[in-house]
């Protein structure tokens, strides 16, 4: 198995009960995100990032190594983010590696339903490093789990 292992790809689609403005504005922000992965896990900008929203990042510049903290305290990871595609409202694309995956592109996009529904889609694709081959299932089954999590919780913050 080298370098060319296929990509894993999983998607998460759900409506939330909320207008897209407002869902945006929850998704953009690292405290939205960091909501949606707890109590798994806690994403760190950089110093220089922190307080910023996706609109603030320059496109195609990376944002640096973003801790990832296990339950919001131990180290477990960290993503060499960069977002490679950015509509504000509507959606953003990454495209990084960490040290657990050696691909790790994710895709969210927001469409408007109604005035006060949105639906959020969430497309990721996965390469572990090579030491994580063996357990790519596993991965990429916590992975799907995470995903649904984060948009369980999405919903429930608009009382969903």
């Amino acid at each position: 198995m080298g370098s060319d292992a296929p990509l894993r790809s999983l998607t998460q689609r759900s409506v939330i009960p909320a207008p897209i403005d407002a869902v945006w504005d929850r998704v953009s922000r690292m405290e939205g995100v960091n909501d949606e992965l707890m109590p798994y896990l806690k994403m760190m900008l950089p110093r220089r990032h922190r307080g910023k929203t996706l609109a603030d990042i320059e496109v195609g510049t990376s944002v640096g190594k973003v801790r990832m903290l296990f339950g919001g305290l131990l180290p477990l990871d960290y993503d060499e983010l960069t977002i490679v595609e950015l509509t504000p409202g509507r959606g953003f694309r990454e495209e990084s590696s960490m040290a657990s995956m050696r691909v790790w592109h994710h895709a969210r996009t927001l469409t408007p339903l109604t005035a006060e529904r949105t639906e959020v889609v969430d497309t990721v694709a996965l390469r572990p490093r090579l030491l994580l081959r063996p357990a790519a299932p596993l991965l990429a089954r916590f992975v799907e789990h995470l995903f649904r999590h984060r948009h369980r919780r999405l919903a429930a913050h608009f009382g969903g």
